[in-house]
């Protein structure tokens, strides 16, 4: 008799839509809303797409986040008690580069964050190194949540947050970040991608 795995959750990465801001300017951390016509569109795509079986939805604090947690609740009302906020889902911060235009920041200091992807702090913010060690921990959450029930995890979340897991799946959480391996591909506005969760030691 023929049998047949069962397949991994998967983690969907959704970026939050479009946000109420000027382009180019650097806004990681700033708490920027997103508008709210693509936000709903956003959620309307995104409810018809999730499966049935949903074992939790995290989402980034920041509002852009957070109102298309809410925009996804009033279509799912299924996913209100497995909806929560996460602050380990929120983007990298800047420091005093937040509200800046990229163009007008000093070429050095860019320079100098992609000698050391992995530890130099932009603006004085918070360096690569702390992000990924804080979306390592909530990727690990994840999984054990999404291979104990069967079910996916969605998180409401950031470009730079996606880049992280694209880069922990690839090459684990203890290796060193740099510019030339640094992936640079990540959902659009209010788009998302899907990655099987990796099956935590526990239930190996």
């Amino acid at each position: 008799m023929t049998t047949f795995a069962t397949p991994p959750p998967r983690l969907w990465l959704v970026r939050h839509a479009c946000p109420d801001i000027a382009p180019g300017i650097c806004y990681g951390r700033l708490d920027v809303p997103a508008l709210p016509a693509a936000s709903r569109a956003a959620a309307q795509a995104l409810a018809h797409a999730l499966a049935q079986r949903i074992a939790a939805v995290r989402h980034s604090p920041l509002q852009r986040c957070e109102l298309l947690a809410l925009d996804l609740r009033r279509l799912r009302p299924d996913l209100a008690q497995i909806s929560h906020p996460d602050p380990r889902l929120i983007e990298l911060d800047f420091g005093h580069w937040e509200g800046c235009a990229w163009e007008a920041l000093p070429r050095a200091d860019i320079d100098a964050w992609s000698a050391d992807l992995h530890c130099h702090a932009p603006g004085g913010g918070e360096a690569l190194a702390g992000m990924l060690a804080r979306v390592a921990q909530a990727l690990d959450d994840a999984a054990r949540a999404g291979w104990k029930t069967g079910g996916d995890v969605v998180w409401l979340t950031h470009a730079g947050v996606a880049r992280c897991v694209d880069w922990l799946l690839r090459h684990g959480p203890d290796e060193p970040a740099d510019a030339a391996r640094w992936p640079l591909h990540a959902p659009g506005y209010g788009a998302w991608t899907t990655v099987s969760l990796p099956r935590p030691a526990a239930v190996a």
